[in-house]
Protein backbone atom coordinates (compact mmCIF):
# COMPACT_ATOMS: atom_id res chain seq x y z
CA UNK A 1 0.00 0.00 0.00
CA UNK A 2 1.39 3.18 -0.96
CA UNK A 3 0.84 6.56 1.14
CA UNK A 4 -0.51 9.30 -1.09
CA UNK A 5 -4.06 9.02 0.57
CA UNK A 6 -3.64 8.04 3.95
CA UNK A 7 -5.91 9.85 6.31
CA UNK A 8 -8.75 9.97 3.54
CA UNK A 9 -11.45 7.93 3.74
CA UNK A 10 -13.83 6.35 1.27
CA UNK A 11 -17.23 4.88 1.78
CA UNK A 12 -18.65 2.16 -0.73
CA UNK A 13 -22.33 1.27 -1.34
CA UNK A 14 -21.75 -0.31 -4.50
CA UNK A 15 -21.08 -3.44 -6.33
CA UNK A 16 -20.08 -5.55 -8.90
CA UNK A 17 -16.65 -4.35 -10.52
CA UNK A 18 -17.55 -1.01 -12.02
CA UNK A 19 -17.43 1.79 -9.01
CA UNK A 20 -15.89 -0.94 -6.88
CA UNK A 21 -12.64 -1.46 -8.41
CA UNK A 22 -12.06 2.35 -7.82
CA UNK A 23 -11.94 1.94 -4.38
CA UNK A 24 -9.42 -1.02 -4.83
CA UNK A 25 -7.43 1.51 -6.87
CA UNK A 26 -7.74 3.92 -4.02
CA UNK A 27 -6.94 2.08 -1.09
CA UNK A 28 -3.68 0.69 -2.61
CA UNK A 29 -2.50 4.49 -3.03
CA UNK A 30 -3.83 4.75 0.86
CA UNK A 31 -7.28 5.44 1.17
CA UNK A 32 -9.25 3.86 4.09
CA UNK A 33 -12.15 2.09 2.17
CA UNK A 34 -15.28 0.84 4.08
CA UNK A 35 -17.25 -1.15 1.55
CA UNK A 36 -21.03 -1.96 2.61
CA UNK A 37 -22.71 -4.67 1.96
CA UNK A 38 -25.86 -6.06 2.87
CA UNK A 39 -25.41 -7.97 5.84
CA UNK A 40 -27.39 -11.72 4.53
CA UNK A 41 -26.77 -11.24 0.19
CA UNK A 42 -23.57 -9.13 0.48
CA UNK A 43 -21.95 -7.68 -3.09
CA UNK A 44 -23.67 -10.11 -5.68
CA UNK A 45 -20.06 -10.73 -7.27
CA UNK A 46 -19.58 -13.20 -4.02
CA UNK A 47 -21.56 -15.58 -5.35
CA UNK A 48 -20.06 -16.11 -8.92
CA UNK A 49 -18.85 -19.16 -7.73
CA UNK A 50 -21.82 -20.91 -5.87
CA UNK A 51 -23.13 -19.83 -9.73
CA UNK A 52 -20.50 -21.23 -11.35
CA UNK A 53 -19.46 -18.60 -13.57
CA UNK A 54 -16.14 -18.80 -11.53
CA UNK A 55 -13.93 -21.79 -10.75
CA UNK A 56 -13.35 -21.76 -6.94
CA UNK A 57 -11.70 -25.23 -6.74
CA UNK A 58 -8.76 -23.46 -4.66
CA UNK A 59 -11.14 -20.97 -2.64
CA UNK A 60 -10.13 -17.95 -4.86
CA UNK A 61 -13.17 -15.75 -6.27
CA UNK A 62 -10.98 -14.24 -8.44
CA UNK A 63 -14.14 -11.89 -10.17
CA UNK A 64 -14.60 -10.71 -6.39
CA UNK A 65 -10.42 -9.97 -5.23
CA UNK A 66 -9.77 -7.81 -8.78
CA UNK A 67 -12.45 -4.86 -7.09
CA UNK A 68 -12.07 -5.49 -3.74
CA UNK A 69 -8.72 -5.77 -2.33
CA UNK A 70 -7.34 -3.71 0.22
CA UNK A 71 -10.85 -2.59 1.68
CA UNK A 72 -12.50 -3.05 4.62
CA UNK A 73 -16.20 -4.55 4.75
CA UNK A 74 -19.14 -3.59 7.02
CA UNK A 75 -22.36 -5.33 7.07
CA UNK A 76 -25.29 -2.95 7.46
CA UNK A 77 -29.12 -3.17 6.16
CA UNK A 78 -29.13 0.30 5.00
CA UNK A 79 -32.82 -0.35 4.65
CA UNK A 80 -33.23 -0.12 8.25
CA UNK A 81 -33.79 2.90 10.00
CA UNK A 82 -30.60 1.59 12.75
CA UNK A 83 -28.30 -0.16 9.25
CA UNK A 84 -29.28 3.56 7.43
CA UNK A 85 -28.21 5.90 10.76
CA UNK A 86 -24.95 3.80 11.19
CA UNK A 87 -24.30 4.65 7.78
CA UNK A 88 -25.12 8.26 8.12
CA UNK A 89 -22.74 7.91 11.07
CA UNK A 90 -19.64 6.63 8.85
CA UNK A 91 -20.37 9.22 6.37
CA UNK A 92 -20.01 11.45 8.75
CA UNK A 93 -16.45 10.68 9.30
CA UNK A 94 -15.53 10.02 5.27
CA UNK A 95 -14.41 12.15 2.99
CA UNK A 96 -15.76 10.69 -0.52
CA UNK A 97 -18.54 8.42 -0.68
CA UNK A 98 -19.20 6.29 -3.70
CA UNK A 99 -21.96 4.89 -5.37
CA UNK A 100 -23.47 3.18 -8.66
CA UNK A 101 -27.06 2.18 -7.03
CA UNK A 102 -29.57 3.46 -9.26
CA UNK A 103 -31.37 6.95 -9.19
CA UNK A 104 -34.64 5.16 -7.65
CA UNK A 105 -32.89 2.81 -5.16
CA UNK A 106 -30.61 5.80 -3.94
CA UNK A 107 -33.96 7.51 -3.16
CA UNK A 108 -35.43 4.62 -1.47
CA UNK A 109 -32.61 3.83 0.47
CA UNK A 110 -31.99 7.79 1.08
CA UNK A 111 -28.61 7.99 0.31
CA UNK A 112 -28.96 10.56 -2.72
CA UNK A 113 -26.88 13.18 -2.59
CA UNK A 114 -28.98 15.75 -0.64
CA UNK A 115 -29.46 12.64 1.94
CA UNK A 116 -25.22 12.31 2.30
CA UNK A 117 -24.53 15.75 2.32
CA UNK A 118 -26.77 16.17 5.29
CA UNK A 119 -24.33 14.52 7.38
CA UNK A 120 -21.88 15.73 5.83
CA UNK A 121 -22.03 18.47 3.77
CA UNK A 122 -17.72 18.44 2.89
CA UNK A 123 -18.11 15.00 1.31
CA UNK A 124 -17.17 14.54 -1.91
CA UNK A 125 -20.30 12.38 -4.03
CA UNK A 126 -19.87 9.87 -6.62
CA UNK A 127 -21.86 8.04 -8.98
CA UNK A 128 -21.07 5.70 -11.86
CA UNK A 129 -23.54 4.88 -14.24
CA UNK A 130 -24.27 3.14 -17.31
CA UNK A 131 -25.06 5.92 -19.38
CA UNK A 132 -24.90 9.37 -17.43
CA UNK A 133 -26.98 11.07 -14.91
CA UNK A 134 -29.54 13.15 -17.95
CA UNK A 135 -31.11 11.86 -20.74
CA UNK A 136 -33.79 9.67 -21.14
CA UNK A 137 -32.02 6.58 -20.29
CA UNK A 138 -30.46 7.87 -16.68
CA UNK A 139 -32.88 5.96 -15.09
CA UNK A 140 -31.67 2.59 -16.26
CA UNK A 141 -28.95 0.48 -15.41
CA UNK A 142 -26.01 -1.16 -17.32
CA UNK A 143 -23.11 -3.29 -17.30
CA UNK A 144 -19.94 -2.59 -19.31
CA UNK A 145 -21.54 -5.43 -21.61
CA UNK A 146 -24.14 -3.49 -22.72
CA UNK A 147 -23.22 0.41 -22.12
CA UNK A 148 -19.42 0.42 -22.71
CA UNK A 149 -18.72 -2.62 -25.05
CA UNK A 150 -22.40 -2.58 -27.18
CA UNK A 151 -23.45 0.92 -27.25
CA UNK A 152 -20.24 3.19 -27.10
CA UNK A 153 -19.55 1.37 -30.52
CA UNK A 154 -16.51 -0.60 -29.12
CA UNK A 155 -18.12 -4.15 -30.65
CA UNK A 156 -18.91 -2.93 -34.00
CA UNK A 157 -15.53 -1.45 -34.73
CA UNK A 158 -13.86 -4.28 -33.43
CA UNK A 159 -15.66 -6.43 -35.89
CA UNK A 160 -13.64 -8.09 -38.50
CA UNK A 161 -14.78 -6.96 -42.05
CA UNK A 162 -16.34 -10.24 -43.32
CA UNK A 163 -16.78 -11.33 -39.53
CA UNK A 164 -19.96 -12.81 -39.03
CA UNK A 165 -20.62 -11.62 -35.08
CA UNK A 166 -19.11 -8.75 -33.65
CA UNK A 167 -16.11 -9.09 -31.53
CA UNK A 168 -17.06 -10.47 -28.18
CA UNK A 169 -16.23 -8.49 -24.86
CA UNK A 170 -13.64 -9.88 -22.66
CA UNK A 171 -14.76 -10.24 -18.84
CA UNK A 172 -15.13 -6.76 -16.77
CA UNK A 173 -13.02 -4.78 -19.80
CA UNK A 174 -14.71 -1.41 -19.11
CA UNK A 175 -15.03 -1.94 -15.66
CA UNK A 176 -11.76 -1.96 -14.54
CA UNK A 177 -10.67 0.96 -16.72
CA UNK A 178 -13.79 3.00 -15.52
CA UNK A 179 -12.41 2.40 -11.84
CA UNK A 180 -9.25 3.86 -12.38
CA UNK A 181 -11.40 6.81 -14.18
CA UNK A 182 -12.91 7.28 -11.23
CA UNK A 183 -10.16 7.10 -8.96
CA UNK A 184 -8.65 9.99 -10.76
CA UNK A 185 -11.84 12.38 -10.96
CA UNK A 186 -11.71 11.32 -6.58
CA UNK A 187 -8.52 12.77 -6.56
CA UNK A 188 -8.66 15.95 -8.93
CA UNK A 189 -11.83 16.57 -6.07
CA UNK A 190 -10.13 16.16 -3.22
CA UNK A 191 -7.30 18.64 -4.33
CA UNK A 192 -10.12 21.21 -5.35
CA UNK A 193 -11.75 20.59 -1.87
CA UNK A 194 -8.35 21.40 -0.09
CA UNK A 195 -7.69 24.34 -2.02
CA UNK A 196 -11.16 26.00 -2.53
CA UNK A 197 -12.91 24.14 0.29
CA UNK A 198 -16.25 23.16 -2.36
CA UNK A 199 -16.90 19.26 -2.57
CA UNK A 200 -17.87 17.92 -5.86
CA UNK A 201 -20.65 15.66 -7.08
CA UNK A 202 -18.43 13.35 -9.40
CA UNK A 203 -19.85 11.20 -12.62
CA UNK A 204 -18.38 8.61 -14.67
CA UNK A 205 -20.37 6.56 -16.43
CA UNK A 206 -19.83 3.54 -18.55
CA UNK A 207 -20.92 4.98 -22.17
CA UNK A 208 -19.00 8.20 -22.02
CA UNK A 209 -15.87 5.68 -20.89
CA UNK A 210 -16.81 3.61 -24.03
CA UNK A 211 -16.45 6.90 -26.44
CA UNK A 212 -13.38 8.14 -24.44
CA UNK A 213 -11.45 5.03 -25.58
CA UNK A 214 -12.89 5.29 -29.06
CA UNK A 215 -12.09 9.03 -29.84
CA UNK A 216 -10.29 8.61 -32.96
CA UNK A 217 -13.13 6.44 -34.91
CA UNK A 218 -15.81 8.53 -32.86
CA UNK A 219 -14.62 11.81 -34.13
CA UNK A 220 -13.41 10.51 -37.60
CA UNK A 221 -16.48 8.57 -38.07
CA UNK A 222 -18.60 11.45 -38.03
CA UNK A 223 -15.85 14.37 -39.53
CA UNK A 224 -15.63 12.70 -42.61
CA UNK A 225 -19.11 10.62 -42.65
CA UNK A 226 -19.84 11.56 -46.04
CA UNK A 227 -16.08 11.56 -47.77
CA UNK A 228 -14.81 8.74 -49.82
CA UNK A 229 -11.56 7.26 -47.68
CA UNK A 230 -9.09 4.94 -49.09
CA UNK A 231 -9.36 1.82 -47.19
CA UNK A 232 -7.12 -0.54 -46.12
CA UNK A 233 -6.88 -4.67 -45.19
CA UNK A 234 -4.65 -6.76 -43.41
CA UNK A 235 -2.73 -7.57 -47.00
CA UNK A 236 -2.61 -3.76 -48.10
CA UNK A 237 -1.75 -1.73 -44.61
CA UNK A 238 0.04 1.73 -45.41
CA UNK A 239 2.63 1.05 -43.63
CA UNK A 240 4.36 -2.82 -43.54
CA UNK A 241 6.06 -2.08 -41.34
CA UNK A 242 3.55 -1.83 -38.54
CA UNK A 243 1.44 -5.09 -38.14
CA UNK A 244 1.33 -8.43 -37.19
CA UNK A 245 3.63 -10.96 -38.67
CA UNK A 246 2.91 -15.05 -38.11
CA UNK A 247 5.75 -17.03 -37.25
CA UNK A 248 7.03 -20.50 -37.99
CA UNK A 249 5.24 -22.29 -35.08
CA UNK A 250 1.98 -20.12 -35.57
CA UNK A 251 2.64 -17.10 -33.04
CA UNK A 252 2.54 -14.27 -34.03
CA UNK A 253 5.05 -10.83 -33.63
CA UNK A 254 3.75 -7.33 -33.89
CA UNK A 255 6.25 -4.72 -35.43
CA UNK A 256 5.18 -0.39 -34.32
CA UNK A 257 7.90 0.99 -36.64
CA UNK A 258 5.91 4.29 -37.89
CA UNK A 259 9.46 5.87 -38.89
CA UNK A 260 9.98 3.31 -40.96
CA UNK A 261 12.62 4.58 -43.26
CA UNK A 262 14.75 4.84 -40.18
CA UNK A 263 13.87 1.75 -38.47
CA UNK A 264 14.15 -0.40 -42.19
CA UNK A 265 18.12 -1.05 -42.41
CA UNK A 266 18.14 -2.60 -38.67
CA UNK A 267 14.83 -4.40 -39.74
CA UNK A 268 16.56 -5.67 -42.75
CA UNK A 269 19.61 -6.80 -40.91
CA UNK A 270 17.55 -8.29 -37.50
CA UNK A 271 15.69 -10.46 -40.97
CA UNK A 272 18.71 -11.86 -42.01
CA UNK A 273 17.54 -9.90 -45.83
CA UNK A 274 20.47 -7.09 -46.30
CA UNK A 275 19.34 -7.63 -50.21
CA UNK A 276 15.96 -6.01 -49.59
CA UNK A 277 18.20 -2.76 -49.04
CA UNK A 278 19.02 -2.51 -52.62
CA UNK A 279 15.08 -3.90 -53.93
CA UNK A 280 13.73 -0.44 -55.86
CA UNK A 281 10.04 -1.62 -54.46
CA UNK A 282 11.46 -1.40 -51.05
CA UNK A 283 13.86 1.40 -50.75
CA UNK A 284 12.02 4.00 -48.63
CA UNK A 285 8.42 4.91 -47.54
CA UNK A 286 6.76 5.84 -50.66
CA UNK A 287 8.39 2.72 -52.44
CA UNK A 288 6.86 0.19 -49.65
CA UNK A 289 3.53 1.97 -49.99
CA UNK A 290 3.63 1.33 -53.51
CA UNK A 291 3.99 -1.90 -53.35
CA UNK A 292 2.61 -3.11 -49.78
CA UNK A 293 1.19 -5.87 -50.56
CA UNK A 294 4.22 -7.02 -51.92
CA UNK A 295 6.25 -6.00 -49.16
CA UNK A 296 3.68 -7.21 -46.68
CA UNK A 297 3.60 -11.13 -48.60
CA UNK A 298 7.57 -10.98 -48.49
CA UNK A 299 7.73 -10.00 -44.76
CA UNK A 300 4.80 -12.88 -44.17
CA UNK A 301 7.28 -15.12 -45.79
CA UNK A 302 10.21 -14.30 -43.84
CA UNK A 303 8.93 -14.29 -40.56
CA UNK A 304 7.37 -17.84 -41.51
CA UNK A 305 11.05 -18.81 -41.60
CA UNK A 306 11.95 -19.06 -37.77
CA UNK A 307 9.86 -19.95 -34.50
CA UNK A 308 8.07 -17.47 -32.36
CA UNK A 309 11.19 -18.20 -29.66
CA UNK A 310 13.76 -17.71 -32.21
CA UNK A 311 12.53 -14.36 -33.59
CA UNK A 312 11.98 -13.13 -30.00
CA UNK A 313 15.70 -13.94 -29.04
CA UNK A 314 16.88 -12.39 -32.77
CA UNK A 315 14.77 -8.86 -32.02
CA UNK A 316 16.40 -8.04 -28.83
CA UNK A 317 19.04 -6.46 -30.00
CA UNK A 318 16.80 -4.18 -32.78
CA UNK A 319 16.17 -0.89 -31.42
CA UNK A 320 12.97 -0.22 -33.12
CA UNK A 321 9.39 -0.89 -31.45
CA UNK A 322 8.61 -4.66 -31.50
CA UNK A 323 6.74 -6.97 -28.99
CA UNK A 324 5.28 -10.74 -28.75
CA UNK A 325 1.87 -11.52 -29.10
CA UNK A 326 1.85 -12.93 -25.72
CA UNK A 327 -0.97 -15.10 -23.75
CA UNK A 328 -2.02 -13.44 -20.42
CA UNK A 329 -0.46 -16.98 -18.71
CA UNK A 330 2.56 -15.93 -20.25
CA UNK A 331 2.68 -11.98 -18.97
CA UNK A 332 3.70 -13.83 -15.69
CA UNK A 333 6.98 -14.56 -16.69
CA UNK A 334 7.57 -11.24 -18.68
CA UNK A 335 10.70 -9.97 -17.72
CA UNK A 336 9.51 -6.46 -17.24
CA UNK A 337 6.92 -7.31 -14.88
CA UNK A 338 8.26 -8.50 -12.03
CA UNK A 339 10.90 -6.04 -11.77
CA UNK A 340 8.45 -3.02 -12.17
CA UNK A 341 5.87 -4.84 -9.36
CA UNK A 342 3.21 -4.92 -11.79
CA UNK A 343 1.50 -8.27 -10.60
CA UNK A 344 1.55 -9.00 -6.68
CA UNK A 345 1.22 -11.85 -4.85
CA UNK A 346 -1.56 -12.41 -1.76
CA UNK A 347 -2.88 -15.05 -0.07
CA UNK A 348 -6.32 -15.49 0.23
CA UNK A 349 -8.37 -16.38 3.59
CA UNK A 350 -8.49 -20.15 2.02
CA UNK A 351 -4.56 -20.40 2.19
CA UNK A 352 -4.77 -20.27 -1.91
CA UNK A 353 -1.68 -17.63 -3.11
CA UNK A 354 -2.52 -16.08 -6.66
CA UNK A 355 -1.11 -13.14 -8.34
CA UNK A 356 -2.77 -10.05 -8.56
CA UNK A 357 -2.41 -6.87 -11.24
CA UNK A 358 -1.74 -3.77 -9.11
CA UNK A 359 -3.00 -0.84 -10.41
CA UNK A 360 -0.88 0.74 -13.13
CA UNK A 361 -0.24 4.06 -10.92
CA UNK A 362 3.26 4.14 -9.15
CA UNK A 363 4.56 6.80 -6.50
CA UNK A 364 7.93 7.27 -6.11
CA UNK A 365 8.79 4.27 -8.18
CA UNK A 366 7.48 1.79 -5.74
CA UNK A 367 4.78 -0.71 -6.84
CA UNK A 368 1.48 -0.07 -5.46
CA UNK A 369 1.01 -3.08 -2.63
CA UNK A 370 -1.57 -5.03 -3.03
CA UNK A 371 -3.74 -6.66 -0.24
CA UNK A 372 -6.89 -9.28 -0.44
CA UNK A 373 -10.35 -8.50 -0.32
CA UNK A 374 -12.22 -8.45 3.08
CA UNK A 375 -14.53 -11.17 4.02
CA UNK A 376 -18.19 -10.83 4.01
CA UNK A 377 -18.77 -7.79 6.97
CA UNK A 378 -15.09 -8.92 8.22
CA UNK A 379 -14.46 -5.63 9.85
CA UNK A 380 -18.16 -4.97 10.90
CA UNK A 381 -17.25 -4.69 14.46
CA UNK A 382 -14.42 -3.39 14.36
CA UNK A 383 -15.39 0.07 12.30
CA UNK A 384 -18.72 0.50 14.28
CA UNK A 385 -16.20 0.57 17.62
CA UNK A 386 -14.17 3.06 15.86
CA UNK A 387 -17.17 4.80 15.58
CA UNK A 388 -18.09 4.84 19.32
CA UNK A 389 -20.93 2.50 19.45
CA UNK A 390 -20.58 -0.03 21.90
CA UNK A 391 -20.40 -3.92 22.03
CA UNK A 392 -23.87 -3.99 23.60
CA UNK A 393 -25.36 -1.88 20.78
CA UNK A 394 -23.71 -3.82 18.25
CA UNK A 395 -25.27 -7.05 19.62
CA UNK A 396 -28.42 -5.09 19.47
CA UNK A 397 -28.05 -4.36 15.89
CA UNK A 398 -27.11 -7.89 15.13
CA UNK A 399 -30.21 -9.57 16.96
CA UNK A 400 -32.62 -7.25 14.94
CA UNK A 401 -30.30 -7.98 11.69
CA UNK A 402 -29.16 -4.24 10.61
CA UNK A 403 -25.80 -5.56 10.94
CA UNK A 404 -24.02 -7.99 10.22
Amino acid sequence: MQDVLTGIRVVEVASWTFVPISGAVLAEWGADVIKVEHPASGDPQRGLISSGLVPGGDGVNFMFEIPNRGKRSVGLDVSTDDGRELLYRLVATADVFVTNYLPDVRQRLRIDVDDIRARNPNVIYVRGTGQGTQGPDAEKGGFDGASYWARAGLAMTFKGPTAEWPADQRPAFGDVMGGLTIAGGIAAALLRRERTGVPSTVDVSLLSLGLWNLAPDVTSAKLYENVELPTFDRDSLPNPLVGTYPTKDGRFIMLVLLQADRYWPGLCAHLDRPDLLEDPRFKDAAARYEHRRECIQMLRDVFRTRTYDEWRERLQTFDGVWAPLQTPLEVHDDPQVGPNGYLESITASSGTKFTLPANPVQFDETPPGVRGAPEHGEHTDEVLLELGVTYDEILEHKVSGAVL
